[in-house]
């Protein structure tokens, strides 16, 4: 029976068994939207990917990206794991494997930077693909119910309850403490009437919330809750990550005007995998002109799939 080759691997840390799973999976030329949808599903991690040979030979591959029940058309820890995954290989698709790395997505043209020590790559970080979209605003008591958590808790000073994205849609919430993040149970009843409610045309319903350091206000503690398609918690949420940081940076007081803004977003602390995500936003005139997105990644298993 014919194989393909998968691997899987942590990211967003450089610790095994934390951080955020993902499969990679190779040849996928060879599989139909149905294989990858169900070998998605099977493998029950937040993403999967699925390297194919480029459309346009001035990039590295083509990448999809499946959840266990749809596909999608940009993520972040997905992409900074593959192209960690990609980045140990001397060649890809006939050429020579350098320090940028382009992926076709429905997004658009994803890039990746490679970071070497030792002749191997440690870390990888990514452009996001679209600048900021800001979408509809959420009743804080709808966000309330979904999370489990008292309306009060919710802090609306720099923002109430919105969507935004820059290429797959969140609703972001801040809360008031850590002790309010930890409390947070998704309620699954709250969470379908939320979906009928506000429809986005991706997750349904995907809740990023989240807590600054006063101290520190550009480190962040947050948890991410999208049930409805089969992710009741994510470790570590990469787009969600950078379309909260646009969205703070272009919109927040204490961000000033223009320069470079680096960004720790923590995540999966609550649930045991903790993941540290690194960004860099740049602005110029009130608005990001370019997010990066970036982290540590370690290998876990390899192996084959029968196809």
């Amino acid at each position: 029976m014919p194989t393909i080759r998968y691997v899987t691997v942590d990211v967003f840390t450089d610790t095994r068994f934390t951080g955020n799973p993902l499969a990679v999976i190779f040849d996928a030329e060879k599989l139909s939207d149905t294989e990858m949808q169900n070998i998605a599903k099977e493998f029950n991690y937040s993403e999967v990917t699925f390297v194919l040979p480029p459309q346009d030979q001035a990039n590295s591959a083509r990448v999809r990206i499946f959840t266990p029940t749809m596909e999608v058309p940009f993520a972040g820890h997905p992409n900074v794991g593959t192209a960690y995954v990609l980045g140990q290989q001397t060649e890809l698709f006939g050429k020579p494997v350098g320090e940028t790395l382009r992926f076709e997505e429905k997004a658009g043209v994803v890039e990746v930077k490679l970071t070497h020590q030792n002749g191997k790559v440690i870390t990888a970080s990514i452009r996001a693909p679209r600048a900021l979209e800001v979408g509809s605003i959420v009743d804080a008591e709808t966000v309330a119910d979904c999370a489990s958590i008292n309306v009060g808790s919710i802090v609306t000073k720099n923002h109430t309850p919105i969507y935004a994205s820059v290429g797959l849609p969140f609703v972001f919430t801040e809360l008031d403490s850590l002790d309010t993040l930890a409390k947070a149970r998704p309620n699954l009843t709250a969470f379908h009437e939320a979906v009928q409610k506000y429809p986005c045309g991706g997750l349904d319903f995907p809740l990023f919330l989240y807590v600054r350091d006063t101290a520190r206000p550009w480190h962040m503690r947050a948890r991410m809750f999208c049930p409805f398609d089969n992710v009741p918690e994510d470790p570590a949420t990469g787009s969600a990550s950078a379309a909260l940081a646009a969205y703070l940076v272009e919109t927040g007081t204490d961000a000033g005007v223009d320069g470079k803004i680096a960004i720790t977003i923590e995540q999966g602390v609550e649930m045991g995998r903790r993941s540290i995500i690194q960004l860099e936003a740049t602005k110029h005139e009130g608005k990001v002109t370019e997010l990066l997105i970036g982290g540590s990644c370690t290998m876990v298993m390899r192996g084959e799939l029968d196809c």
